[in-house]
């Protein structure tokens, strides 16, 4: 008689098994949302040193921009 009961909670717990992972396939998945801006970034060389980074974050001199206020002082020869 144990054998029997021990059968049926098997079968129970397959079959409540068996339909949850059915109706998590048949729900369809949506991608993750994006975060963030997905706008492109302009980058740029730093004139003294070749660096790439944002236009954003430049420091601008007479000859084009810098990565630095450092790399502008040298390259344009600006006040220490």
């Amino acid at each position: 008689m144990k054998y029997l009961l021990v059968l049926a909670m098997v079968m129970v717990a397959f079959y409540v098994w068996r339909n949850n992972r059915v109706t998590d396939r048949s729900t369809p998945r949506q991608p993750p949302a994006p975060t963030g801006s997905r706008l492109p970034v302009v980058m740029v060389a730093c004139q003294h040193c070749g660096t790439h980074l944002p236009q954003a974050d430049t420091v601008q001199g007479s000859l084009g921009p810098y990565c630095s206020a450092d790399h502008r002082r040298l390259k344009e020869g600006g006040p220490t």
